[in-house]
């Protein structure tokens, strides 16, 4: 995976609402919705979610800077120098390998991983033993042991997968199915409140191992789909209701669609086209776990059919001659 400052399009010293800002604005390119044509466009997205949770996270993003972690996330594994010689560096440098080391041999029992050198003798160990255990080498030699003494083989690979859900099912929770790369279905649980980009890990549902191991993990981040009626703006929602010619001058109330349903909108008197009206707390939930607004816009429409009285009066007003 690539480097999340990369797939963010930031430096490193990027603050964090610039970091905000890139997220944004890539999600709104790289949704899945956005590119149908592109087979690679869910995978595209999720590297961009995985990334923005590691930069929009103080801690996480401390983690990577400092090694830690991974771009996916993942803990690193311990860094060593090499077997034998590889490691040791004399007056002039590093020495590289020694002969014995180039010719060891390993061996797998109940002991776990062991190796020995061309000469039989043994490595750093007590004599006779003809092995050293390389648990500490590779980091895994007593994690990988079984109850019996075996060697545990690895986990099956990690499967991301991105669940678009509506305006409404991210605001008020819903349930929602998922198909895993294996062709089983899984129902998810939406919180009521759940934010774009949101990552839900489901244990045991990844890819199974090759060798026999635990599976891998399947991972789901949430998008939001695109919407019949609102225009999303970050947190906040857009739309435009249609108001007649009569009801801008004289002043009337609307039924306007929020996520929560209908309400009525109040249109004063004198309202001019494309006079935009706020909803508080109409939009889209915060991470702060209040919501957005919602933006109204007027759309002034005239009569569909022609009306020799309104053209007549608005000649009048205008002080256009009846007859011109």
């Amino acid at each position: 995976m690539r480097d999340p400052y990369d797939v963010l399009g930031v430096s490193k010293t990027a603050d964090e609402a610039e970091i905000k800002r890139a997220y944004r604005r890539l999600a709104k390119k790289l949704h899945p919705d956005a590119n149908v044509d592109d087979p690679k466009a869910q995978d595209k997205f999720a590297e961009l979610n995985t990334a923005h949770e590691i930069l929009a996270d103080k801690e996480k993003r401390g983690q990577y800077d400092r090694g830690e972690i991974d771009a996916e996330g993942k803990p690193r594994a311990p860094e060593f120098a090499g077997f034998g010689g590889a490691g040791r560096r004399g007056p002039g440098g590093f020495s590289g390998f020694d002969g014995d080391t180039i010719f060891e041999s390993f061996s797998f029992g109940p002991e776990g991983v062991r190796r020995a050198s061309r000469h039989g003798g043994p490595q750093g160990g007590p004599q006779g033993g003809g092995f050293e255990d390389l648990g500490d080498i590779f980091g895994f030699g007593r994690q990988r042991r079984s109850a019996g003494g075996g060697f545990t083989p690895p986990a099956g690979a990690d499967v991301e997968l991105s669940l678009p859900v509506s305006f409404e099912e991210a605001t008020h929770g819903a349930s929602k199915r998922v198909t895993l790369p294996s062709g089983k279905q899984i129902d998810i649980k939406i919180a009521a409140g759940t934010l774009e980009g949101h990552r839900m890990r489901l244990k045991g549902q990844g890819e199974p191992s090759p060798m026999g191991g635990a599976q891998g993990d399947a991972y789901v981040t949430i998008s939001y789909a695109p919407h019949g009626v609102f225009t999303r703006d970050g947190d906040d929602l857009r739309q435009d209701v249609d108001v007649s010619l009569a009801d801008a001058v004289l002043g009337t109330k609307v039924r306007v669609p929020t996520l929560s349903g209908e309400v009525d909108l109040s249109v004063p008197a004198w309202t001019s086209g494309g006079r935009i009206f706020r909803l508080r707390g109409k939009g889209l939930p915060k991470a702060s776990g209040a919501h957005g607004d919602l933006y109204v816009r007027a759309n002034l429409v005239l009569p569909k059919e022609h009306d020799g009285e309104l053209e007549a009066l608005m000649k009048k007003t205008r002080g256009t001659p009846d007859d011109a």
